[in-house]
């Protein structure tokens, strides 16, 4: 069993859709960002940067204790070699589907959430900060177009390079239009028909709806310092 430690952010979205891909049973745990639960001693003793989403392993694949994993990237990576799926096992193979994993963690999601946090939730519009993190945005997307011109996705297979970057794709929030990007809107498509991805992606999304974010939780938010 998985526990999984949640909340419908782009990030948990890749987690939930590898768990419902792999068919391996969960334990969802919703931790409210938007209320602090981030900050709880409980919960960052399994994630010390307080941030989403993080899992615990109850049965390891070498049957030890359980393992607590933390950061969307290592916990994709973590849960391709338990199940020995969604990574090739030769080494090209797999060392181009880490290249991207690391590409989307490093670019593309720390990008798209800026371009999506100053054109949607800062408080005052900042033209400049806008229209950097909005052409970034047009470049990753383009970077990710060029690299789907020739293969169905994106390091040949379908693996968790892809469940990697497809939650992070939203245009209108980004002020991006799928309709300059072919090979990508081709690839979000055919990503997007998945059973496994239309349940993993729709796990949590009453959480959200349910709360909404208030000023109290941009206040808990946005503008972290070390505690």
């Amino acid at each position: 069993m998985i526990d999984l430690y949640f909340w419908p952010t782009p990030n948990g979205k890749k987690i939930s859709i590898f768990l419902e891909e792999a068919k391996l049973p969960y334990k969802l745990i919703p931790v409210n960002i938007g209320r602090g639960e981030q900050f709880r001693p409980e919960f960052l003793a399994i994630s010390p940067n307080n941030r989403m989403p993080a899992i615990v392993d109850r049965d390891p694949k070498e049957g030890s204790e359980p393992i607590s994993v933390f950061e969307s990237g290592a916990i994709l990576l973590y849960l391709a070699d338990k199940v020995g799926e969604f990574i090739p096992k030769d080494l090209r193979g797999r060392t181009e589907v880490i290249e991207w994993v690391m590409w989307q963690m490093g670019g593309l999601g720390p990008m798209l959430g800026q371009a999506h946090h100053f054109r949607s939730y800062a408080p005052e519009k900042i033209p400049y900060a806008i229209e950097r993190y909005t052409n970034e945005a047009h470049r990753l997307y383009g970077v990710l177009n060029g690299r789907l011109k020739d293969r169905p996705f994106i390091a040949g297979d379908y693996s968790i390079a892809d469940m990697a970057s497809w939650p992070w794709i939203h245009p209108e929030g980004q002020g991006q239009s799928l309709s300059e990007f072919p090979h990508l809107k081709r690839w979000h498509e055919e990503v997007k028909a998945r059973p496994a991805v239309q349940k993993g992606a729709a796990i949590g999304d009453d959480l959200r709806t349910a709360v909404g974010l208030d000023a109290q939780a941009k206040a808990i938010l946005f503008n972290q310092r070390a505690r």
